[in-house]
């Protein structure tokens, strides 16, 4: 590999940006406008089909990343070897992603429970009525807190990430202002 991984970088970055962003959108924009629906019982319908259509989007965005990030390794694993606080960084960042990867899968699992039992209606996608089931209302207490699970451990990846891109960085260059 040459000493410039501009794909692998790309792809790296474009998965985690995609993965985050689209993870705080619908966070923020789609489970706020379902709940804004007038009729309570197409607020975690519309909510569900949001998500389901998003879904194969994360699935590739979670593929793009794990596959740049595989490429960076690969590429940099002399640096790797002998740069003690790029490895640290290097191993968070593996650990981080296999934890937001299943909060993920976690949160797509969870997903089908509240799709399954949209007809129920209820106050917002992860706001269960009095009326709601067990399994709507546990499946939405879940959903509330991994709604922000994903963007928060994805965004500590793009803050390692740019850790990184800070360690690559010629140690003459930092000490003379470049």
């Amino acid at each position: 590999m040459s000493a410039r991984h501009t794909l692998v970088r790309s792809m790296h970055d474009i998965g985690l940006a995609s993965w985050f962003g689209g993870s705080l959108m619908g966070a923020v924009g789609l489970n706020g406008a379902a709940a804004a629906a007038k009729d309570p019982q197409e607020r975690v319908a519309l909510a569900a089909k949001g998500w389901a259509r998003w879904t194969p989007v994360v699935v590739a965005s979670v593929g793009l990343h794990t596959l740049g990030s595989i490429g960076l390794i690969a590429g940099n694993a002399k640096r790797l070897e002998h740069q003690e606080g790029a490895r640290t960084n290097t191993v968070v960042k593996g650990l981080l992603t296999v934890a937001a990867a299943a909060t993920t899968l976690y949160a797509g699992g969870v997903g089908k429970t509240q799709h399954e039992h949209a007809d129920e209606g209820a106050p917002g996608a992860t706001e269960a009525s009095r009326s709601s089931s067990a399994e709507l209302t546990a499946a939405q207490e879940k959903q509330k807190a991994l709604q922000w699970a994903i963007p928060a451990l994805t965004g500590v990846l793009i803050v390692l990430a740019a850790q990184q891109g800070e360690q690559q960085r010629p140690l003459g260059g930092r000490l003379h202002g470049r």
